[in-house]
């Protein structure tokens, strides 16, 4: 099974212990009839601190869209899975899932969830994607707790806008949320945006994490021979993690950053 996951971290989790959690969208439909299992699959992405010396993006968008790399390798993975068990049917998920993620991966004995509201593994910290893969074949569920946080409260005292409360975070204070708005941003958020020197998204509650200290480099050879970390107005933003946006908000805040530390 190691080799059909491709090293990759697993577990499997009942899809009863999160049928009343689904969310609704349209991927709903795809989920297996009489599903049994939902296998959690962590995808990290951590490069390694030489990586990030000119980073001005979140590390998540320093290689190429995470939804294109991860996509391919949980559709490989599920392929193989068919071919292991062909009577099974095996419906992969990335991001844009019915499937509530972070329950899944805690389910399934991968991590615990920080209190900064991000999954946290205790070998790769926060630094990590997650997918699903739906199944009408039993597997056995992971059983027990598996806690990992330890309540330091760094990562809250550390966060720029304030935006996390122990419990959940204040998405109209997070940078990371803020960064990516449209149009005209006031003072205050220009000037966090200046200060941490990024154009897209905000890493500070991960970067001050203890449990991210001794992070594990990723496996996944796609993150390293996509990395870009320092983006410029003349970057092709095609594939990468913001091109949702469109160039305006990114090249936006390119300039709040330039106009802070080149008067």
């Amino acid at each position: 099974m190691d080799e059909i996951f491709k090293g990759l971290p697993f577990g499997f989790c009942s899809f009863d212990e999160i049928k009343d959690s689904l969310i609704s969208c349209s991927a709903i439909r795809r989920i297996p009839e009489n599903a049994k299992t939902v296998i959690s699959i962590l995808f990290p992405y951590y490069l390694g601190e030489e990586f990030y010396k000119d980073a001005n993006v979140s590390r998540y968008a320093v290689s190429e869209d995470y939804h294109i790399i991860t996509g391919e390798i949980i559709n490989s993975i599920a392929e193989e899975l068919k071919k292991e068990f062909p009577e099974n049917e095996f419906e992969p998920f990335v991001d844009n899932s019915p499937l509530p993620e972070v329950r899944c991966a805690v389910k399934a004995g991968l991590g615990a969830m920080g209190v900064n509201n991000l999954f946290i593994n205790k070998d790769y910290g926060s630094w990590v994607f997650l997918g699903e893969i739906v199944t009408d074949k039993y597997f056995p569920p992971f059983e027990g707790e598996y806690a990992l946080c330890g309540g330091c409260n760094k990562c809250i005292e550390a966060c720029p806008g304030k935006a996390l409360t122990g419990k959940e975070i204040i998405k109209e204070k997070c940078l990371s949320f803020l960064s990516q708005k449209k149009g005209e941003l006031d003072e205050d958020i220009k000037a966090k945006i200046a200060e941490t020197g990024c154009a897209w998204g905000c890493d500070i509650c991960q970067k001050v994490c203890p449990l991210n200290k001794n992070a594990k480099i990723t496996p996944i050879k796609e993150f390293f021979d996509t990395a870009s970390p320092n983006v410029t107005k003349e970057t092709d933003i095609e594939n990468r993690a913001f091109s949702w946006r469109g160039k305006a908000v990114i090249h936006r805040n390119l300039d709040i950053i330039k106009g802070e530390r080149c008067p």
